[in-house]
């Protein structure tokens, strides 16, 4: 039975036969677990991940008009923010640092929108 054929830079799979290829070895290709021919770099695609973090933006006037439920980018808790003074400030949690030390903590001010960070 034919295998259905993967366009080429499909990542990770042979471009011939479609089975998966296994990672690169220091030197040379990749050899096709299935077909046992050997590929370049190129199989695997464009791997490249790009993150983006907004961090203390300026609020535009028209987003004051709103009321501070609707400003909330996640939970809202009670903790003072450090820039306006208000009270309430939303949060978000990202594990950034390795997998044994704690998560880092984004508290977003629902009033002038300031951001600061905590590592736990």
């Amino acid at each position: 039975m034919d295998q259905p054929r993967q366009t080429e830079g499909t990542p990770g799979f042979c471009p011939d036969c479609g089975s998966i290829i296994p990672p690169m070895k220091p030197m040379g290709g990749s050899i096709c677990y299935l077909c046992q021919k050997e590929h370049d770099v190129s199989v695997f695609g464009d791997m490249r991940i790009d993150y983006n973090i907004p961090f203390n933006k300026i609020p535009n006037e028209d987003d004051n008009d709103s009321s501070d439920d609707e400003q909330a980018e996640g939970p809202v808790v009670d903790r003072k923010c450090n820039k306006c003074g208000n009270d309430k400030m939303s949060y978000a949690c990202l594990q950034l640092r390795s997998a044994d030390e704690g998560q880092t903590v984004f508290f977003t001010c629902t009033k002038c929108k300031f951001k600061e960070s905590e590592n736990s």
